[in-house]
């Protein structure tokens, strides 16, 4: 292909020449893992939850996850390639069936080729396409993976690579890189692809086809190879010297799964889950590119020792996605107390009068397992801790306590269960139902109650598993009013199972409140909403490829404390009438409004640097603007740089979730004077 004659069409476009003599060697199955395709089969056959049957459906499915996986951003194949390769979207159950997985090894070759000579062509001509950017063109790149689409030739795909890099470079021209500089960030890049490549083994491959066959079952089964386990692991936790976070890869990006409650990441930074990593440094050493770099090496580069500071480049999950930024964070060790309950005393007044509301913040399910086994009888948990909270909190005389559990992404299943029981008598507070059907109810044996008065739950939508079990059960009971936003839906059960080589982790259980409702993918909708800046599209079990379906099963005998639901005709109007006086809630809902625009406008990103210039300077002026108006009805003083902003103050909810609190008991008092004077009329 003449690609000065595509140039001269496309203005600033290129196609890739003919690509050096292979530089890779095509990978073969490896014998040794026949008999691990077997047992896979017969383990997800056998204990899965949904006891599937490993047929033609299935590997459909697995063939689709198999291809995702391989080029997820559609950078590599061409429609051609996707109809050739189709021929064999029925054959996964077959091969695995088999012990016979040669299926895999011919798509990733066909991959392997495709991705060879088009990184080795990009190596090559990079510098002449870097000088010959015009960033003076209207030009517009998708970045919509959903309208993202197979290039059906070669000059298509050659095209939406030249804007991929126009893209980087503009985005690195606008943060003051020099052109040599972004030279050399894009070359880096694309050896560490290649590098990458050169590093995937056989094994690799293997491991990536039987995740394809778990993913077609659920998003929570996966396998893991014996040495390369840690390169797919989506619960890579950074906690160990390094700044407290769960990443995992998201196309060519290293993406912010959650991050881990008292960890520097959380208290030092805005980063936030489902931001993206692009860059990684060292301080006082350049900016490492790390797109399209193995998962354990952007790890690797992030880990460090404790009081040194690494750099971020990320584009943020919140509002303009187009543009980068860089963080810094100092590397600390989480410790078990970072992450230990915590108290706090709200003082609302109303009419002349000041009530305490006491608010104990859970971030974890936790229990130090190893003081236990050394017979530590003064060990840590989550549910002692809180009930010598309580204690305090009540010689402080409060009128109501929170239970805040946003962000609390779970733990110890015991923990969540004992701490329920300081709420409500000896009863259940979970069923779990195995696959074979059988259910058996988890409940609390203690009829003792550490706190019997009005209180609240806070949940959001990074409240998972354990916090939803809690918030569930409290809700159900009618113990409390339940606030926030929709928690986040994680209602399995894993388990390891070990083979033959490696291990499997699979789905073996389900999580059911006792009202019978699963937690599974609904999660626990709170009684009460308030706005939240996460975007469930995005984040969450209902967010993630094929989770298993919510339903119900029967439910079981408890009481119910309270009818919740015969108060929010009065606690909702009075909550909206609040938020829409408050400025932080003003801020927050403009902020929201903000962002989902914003997601909308930047499906399609500009590749004109005055438009790019532009937009970010309104995005800015606009940013400004909403803070300093609320800052001006709280009577502070006002910014004049968007850098100087910071978070609004949490307490903003734990405050209006009091005032809720308060509204209830003033409610209920109305209604008992009410029932007692009717009873005394009668």
């Amino acid at each position: 292909m003449n690609y000065k004659r595509l140039l001269l069409c496309l203005l600033t476009g290129y196609t890739f020449a003919a690509s050096p003599a292979s530089a890779f060697q095509a990978l073969q199955p490896l014998h040794e893992y026949d008999k691990v395709s077997k047992e896979l089969v017969e383990t997800l056959e056998g204990i899965h939850y949904n006891r599937p049957n490993i047929d033609d459906a299935i590997s459909s499915k697995a063939f689709d996850y198999y291809i995702d996986a391989l080029d997820p951003s559609k950078s590599f194949f061409l429609q051609s390639d996707i109809d050739s390769l189709t021929q064999y979207q029925n054959s996964f159950d077959d091969a695995l069936r088999n012990g016979d997985v040669q299926v895999a090894y011919t798509i990733y070759n066909v991959y392997l080729e495709r991705l060879e000579k088009r990184l080795l062509d990009l190596q090559e001509h990079l510098p002449e396409m870097v000088k010959g950017f015009d960033y003076t063109l209207d030009e517009t790149l998708n970045t919509d993976p959903d309208k993202q689409t197979w290039a059906t030739t070669d000059a298509e795909l050659d095209d939406y690579w030249r804007k991929r890099l126009k893209n980087r470079a503009l985005t690195l021209k606008i943060n003051g890189e020099s052109e040599e500089k972004i030279l050399t960030m894009l070359e880096r890049r694309y050896k560490n692809q290649l590098r990458q490549v050169d590093q995937t083994n056989a094994t690799d491959v293997y491991q990536t086809f039987a995740n394809a066959i778990t993913s077609a079952l659920d998003p929570h089964t996966s396998y893991f190879a014996p040495r390369a386990s840690e390169t797919f692991n989506i619960n890579m936790s950074l906690s160990l010297e390094g700044i407290g976070a769960v990443l995992q890869m998201d196309d060519d990006y290293t993406k912010v799964v959650r991050l881990i409650p008292g960890g520097p990441a959380a208290t030092q930074s805005d980063l936030s889950p489902n931001d993206r990593i692009i860059a990684v440094g060292q301080e006082g050493a350049p900016m490492v590119d790390v797109v399209g770099m193995r998962l354990d090496d952007v790890v690797d580069m992030i880990r460090g020792e404790s009081d040194t500071t690494v750099v971020l480049e990320i584009t943020s999950s919140k509002g303009d996605t187009q543009t980068s930024k860089r963080i810094s964070i100092v590397r600390k060790k989480v410790k078990l107390e970072d992450q230990s309950a915590k108290k706090e005393v709200v003082d609302i007044e109303r009419d002349g009068k000041t009530y305490k509301v006491g608010v104990i913040t859970l971030p974890t399910f936790y229990s130090d397992f190893a003081a236990i086994q050394a017979g530590d009888k003064d060990y840590k948990s989550s549910t002692r801790d809180t009930k010598t909270l309580i204690d305090e909190l009540r010689k402080e005389n409060i009128t109501a306590l929170i239970l805040d559990l946003r962000n609390n992404g779970g733990g110890s299943l015991q923990e969540a269960n004992a701490l329920t029981g300081l709420f409500i008598p000896a009863g259940p507070t979970v069923q779990i139902r195995d696959q074979s059907g059988r259910v058996t109810p988890l409940g609390d044996t203690d009829a003792t109650i550490t706190y019997s008065g009005p209180m609240a739950v806070l949940i959001n939508r990074m409240s998972a598993s354990a916090s939803e079990i809690v918030a569930g059960a409290m809700q159900d009971y009618g113990r409390a009013l339940i606030l926030g936003d929709q928690s986040f839906g994680k209602g399995t059960v894993q388990v390891l199972q070990d083979l033959d080589k490696g291990q499997l982790k699979i789905t073996q259980a389900k999580f059911y409140r006792v009202s019978g409702e699963s937690t599974q993918h609904k999660g626990v909708m709170p009684d009460i909403a308030f706005p939240s800046l996460i975007d469930k599209e995005t984040i969450g079990e209902s967010a993630l490829d094929n989770p298993l379906i919510w339903d119900k099963i029967h439910e079981t005998r408890y009481p119910v404390y309270w009818n919740i639901p015969a108060y929010l005709p009065v606690l909702e109007p009075r909550h909206a009438a609040r938020m829409a006086k408050d400025p932080n809630f003003v801020a927050i809902n403009a902020q929201i409004s903000d962002f989902k625009q914003q997601v909308e406008t930047y499906k399609t990103v500009s590749l004109n640097e005055k438009t790019r210039i532009e937009q970010q300077e309104t995005n800015k002026a606009n940013e400004l603007l909403r803070e300093n108006t609320r800052r001006k009805a709280l009577g502070l003083d006002t910014l004049t740089s968007v850098d100087d902003i910071e978070p609004i103050d949490e307490d903003t909810f734990a405050k209006e979730a009091s005032e809720i609190l308060l509204d209830f008991i003033a409610t209920n008092q109305l209604a008992q004077q009410q029932a007692e004077k009717k009873t005394a009329q009668n």
